[in-house]
């Protein structure tokens, strides 16, 4: 196997071990997403009981947006770390993600860092 096939390879195990979490509400609301954008943890708080329904669902879709989103910047440094920020791999799986999951309009700075998991 080439070094270039390898890397791809060992790029896209990486990928697939990625998740991304975001919390809306502060705090109220946490979301975990797999590499896929697949929702993998739904937390809410106890203070979302007092919350409307439609409050409810708008925190979770909108949480699950977020953490969708910082998707992409995950796959950006696996892929730097490598096949390297310029290869025309890593460009294209970048944009797929970018293209998949865009940045919602408001972000804040609650704990919504892309984070590993091990299988």
């Amino acid at each position: 196997m080439s070094d270039r096939a390898a890397q791809a390879q060992e790029m896209s195990r990486r990928v697939a071990d990625l998740t991304a979490t975001a919390a809306g509400a502060d705090g109220a609301v946490r979301v975990t997403v797999a590499a896929s954008g697949i929702v993998t943890e739904l937390r809410l708080d106890d203070r979302v009981r007092s919350w409307p329904a439609t409050r409810i669902a708008a925190e979770i879709m909108a949480t699950t947006r977020r953490a969708q989103a910082r998707l992409a910047g995950a796959v950006a440094d696996v892929a730097a770390r490598t096949v390297g920020a310029g290869s025309e791999t890593a460009r294209a799986v970048v944009a797929s993600y970018t293209t998949r999951f865009p940045a919602p309009p408001e972000e804040s700075d609650d704990d919504r860092s892309p984070r590993r998991s091990e299988r």
